[in-house]
């Protein structure tokens, strides 16, 4: 019943910054990014727990991505740093309704998806 709404997605130059945001209806326990670029699955990116005190990041995005919340505001953030060409692909908010500990990588820890966000990074 917690709609997502992702934001901030566009058209970045190779090693360009570029923020998400993603919006939720309601309070939410575990969030998370996952992208699913051209011709790929959707893939983990990123996740933070529901207080902050756990994050987890893809080896891919680790040192140029950070992920935030603001529970104030049940938003999550994504600010993406030195963005590649790889990085081009539709990202994808994900919560949880609980804020019990899961595998916070895996699709099924989730409960709610937003409708994504295409980021397109060229070279």
């Amino acid at each position: 019943q917690v709609q997502l709404v992702e934001s901030g997605g566009g058209l970045v130059q190779a090693g360009g910054s570029l923020p998400l945001s993603c919006a939720a209806s309601g309070r939410t326990g575990n969030m998370a990014w996952f992208r699913q670029g051209p011709g790929k699955e959707r893939e983990f990116v990123v996740s933070i727990s529901y207080n902050g005190g756990w994050i987890q990041y893809a080896d891919s995005v680790k040192g140029r991505f950070t992920i935030s919340r603001d529970n104030a505001k049940n938003t999550v953030y994504l600010q993406m740093n030195s963005l590649e060409p790889e990085d081009t692909a539709v990202y994808y908010c994900a919560a949880s309704a609980s804020s019990m500990w899961s595998d916070f990588a895996r699709r099924g820890a989730y409960d709610f998806w937003g409708q994504g966000t295409q980021v397109t990074v060229s070279s």
